[in-house]
């Protein structure tokens, strides 16, 4: 059992419902940042961003999923790159 499914083991959730929650909500927190992008609500579309690419992270870490783990991990080194280049 990984770290983020241990913790909400005390809360008698299996492993399945926290990575539902837990894609939903990131799922909804990129949505909010894509609107954020669209009505140019900047910095907090990248805090959006950043949030979401966290939770699918997580959910790649549950899943022991490389691909998703991979292109999150990549996508979060392109925002921080254009973070620093700003």
């Amino acid at each position: 059992m990984t770290a983020l499914a241990h913790a909400f083991s005390h809360l008698g959730w299996s492993r399945a419902q926290v990575t539902f929650v837990l894609k939903w909500t990131a799922s909804l927190v990129q949505i909010a940042g894509y609107s954020a992008t669209s009505f140019g609500w900047t910095p907090w579309n990248i805090y959006l961003f950043l949030l979401g690419l966290a939770g699918w992270f997580a959910v790649g870490m549950l899943w022991k999923d490389r691909a998703v783990i991979l292109i999150h991990v990549v996508a979060l080194a392109a925002m921080i790159a254009g973070l620093v280049s700003t």
